[in-house]
């Protein structure tokens, strides 16, 4: 009976938290997707995570980070949420006093959002307030089931005279009352659930969504004025198992501190170039529409890529010179940084003389032949060859500060990672597959290998212990674009260890030594196992 009225409890508690989040939700569409009390919280632990957390959830998790932390708070959320309920007292409610502190930590993290101002602690404290009253309205229902004193109506007793006149009989009273308060609770209880559903999942479509979408949609590419060079024939080796030379936005890797994706229209879209320039400016979407656009191919990577990861991808980007950008605005002479800061918060600092030194760096809005997808930095985001992300591929961009390293400190950079993130030469093993089973014979190594803005000159492949052979490199595009390799190998019977290396145009070998990603990007020679047989 306990452990019955015990569940009943914690799911009067589970039902009110959600019922609060879910009006947090429908609160927070009607003033931004970043007032979410969910999304809200969220983001102030990822923000302010000891760096070694997020480096092991980097780590560990790769491009499922975000999805493994959210999960983490709900899980988190359903524990206190039945604590709450079980805890909740008619005289003493402890339960809605963790619900307060839940609403509390809500506006904290609300008002602590880059963009955030007194309206974003409304979805919170109007959560607060729904999961309170729901909770005592749930846990009303059963507590007209039980007497004051804590025992249940439907055991309370009348005394009744005997047959021969003896003395009274102590009879149970009808458990109508119990049996009633239970099914007005089981009926209260399924109607706020299903509405609390509905109504999160629709104030998350528009809060998330809006008018972004339709934006999106109405967008037109300007044809640009130099479109990329063609890609030579060869250049995309075509072997099976090798990552295509041009990565589909499909698959893509995305890397950012997001937990939801930005909401930002080519109408609300604005960029302030300020600090030390001799004319601070402000562009807008029209502002790029009047400036002459140019397509490049230019491939990008993470500095959380393991050795022989995935989290490099090549593009054709459409946008806007970042070098002519800034002349208008006038750099002085000791300015040395970019700081540019998303729509979010997150910031990066480039060094400025990786964006005017001539390379490709660019303002972009178009990915592959549409405009950027959502979560690649709609409507504009940087792209600057050479670098790692994490110091200038900034997404949704809306403020460059010109200013100095010594004067400011970017998000990553703050946490201790590498300051300028030049990225690392590095090659990788496509095919085959490592453990795969092969017939002895020729058997086709194939890869991918990178050093932006240096070039790659030579990859060699070495067999087991034996010596390093000269793999064939497909045609170069740019040295700021990955090539493709292959090396036909006579394969012999049993297990074997293949391995890759590369060498840049500068002559610097790719070294064997394996180096952590963070802080400023891994090292080491891939590998592969497999058996012919």
């Amino acid at each position: 009976m306990r452990t019955a009225a015990t569940a009943r409890n914690g799911l009067a508690g589970l039902i009110a938290v959600g019922a609060g989040l879910a009006a947090g939700e429908v609160t927070a569409a009607a003033v931004s997707s970043y007032a979410s009390p969910f999304y809200a919280v969220g983001s102030f632990l990822v923000d302010r995570a000891p760096a070694p957390v997020r480096e092991f959830a980097i780590d560990t998790f790769g491009t499922n980070d975000k999805p493994v932390l959210l999960w983490g708070i709900a899980i988190a959320v359903v524990v206190l949420a039945i604590i709450a309920g079980i805890a909740e007292r008619r005289t003493v409610p402890i339960g809605s006093a963790l619900i307060v502190a839940f609403g509390a930590f809500g506006v904290l993290a609300a008002l602590h959002r880059p963009t955030s101002d007194m309206w974003y602690a409304a979805p919170s404290l109007v959560a607060a307030v729904v999961g309170i009253l729901v909770l005592r309205g749930l846990r009303g229902f059963l507590w007209s089931g039980s007497s004051p004193g804590g025992r249940m109506r439907g055991s309370a007793t009348r005394q009744q005279t005997g047959p021969n006149g003896g003395a009274a009989v102590e009879k149970p009273q009808s458990d109508g009352n119990r049996d009633l308060s239970r099914r007005q609770f089981g009926v209260a209880a399924g109607v706020i659930a299903a509405v609390s559903v509905a109504g999160a999942f629709i104030g998350r479509q528009v809060s998330t969504m809006g008018d972004v979408v339709a934006d999106r949609k109405r967008v037109r590419l300007p044809r640009p004025s130099r479109a990329a060079a063609p890609i030579p024939a060869g250049t995309d080796v075509e072997i099976e198992g090798i990552t295509p030379f041009v990565t589909n936005n499909a698959d893509f890797y995305r890397i950012d501190t997001a937990l939801q994706v930005p909401k930002l229209t080519t109408g609300e879209w604005k960029l302030r170039i300020h600090g030390m320039v001799d004319n601070e400016i402000t562009l807008d979407w029209d502002d790029l529409m009047d400036m002459q656009a140019e397509e490049k191919i230019i491939t990008l990577t993470c500095v959380s890529n393991e050795v022989g990861g995935n989290l490099a991808g090549t593009a054709r980007w459409i946008g806007y010179p970042m070098k002519t950008i800034l002349e208008r605005a006038g750099v002085q002479d000791d300015a040395d940084m970019l700081f540019s800061t998303s729509v979010d918060g997150w910031t990066s600092g480039t060094p400025l003389d990786d964006v005017t030194d001539g390379r490709d760096a660019m303002l972009v809005i178009g990915m592959n032949g549409e405009p950027l997808p959502l979560e690649h930095g709609y409507p504009v985001r940087q792209v600057v060859p050479g670098l790692y992300g994490y110091v200038s591929a900034c997404k949704w961009v809306v403020d460059w500060e010109i200013t100095r390293f010594d004067k400011a400190e970017a998000y990553w950079t703050k946490r201790n990672w590498g300051v300028k993130g030049p990225i690392k030469t590095a090659s990788r093993i496509d095919r085959p597959e490592g453990l795969s089973r092969h017939p002895v014979g020729d058997v086709v190594i194939a890869g991918t290998a990178w050093a932006q803005h240096r070039g790659i000159a030579k990859v060699e492949v070495r067999v087991d212990k034996g010596p390093w052979n000269t793999a064939t490199l497909a045609p170069e595009y740019t040295n700021d674009t990955w090539r493709q390799w292959f090396w036909t190998w006579p394969a012999t019977a049993g297990q074997h260890t293949v391995y890759c290396r590369a060498t840049d145009v500068t002559g610097a070998v790719q070294p064997e030594q394996r180096v952590a990603p963070i802080p400023d990007g891994a090292t080491g020679w891939h590998n592969r196992v497999f058996r012919i047989e």
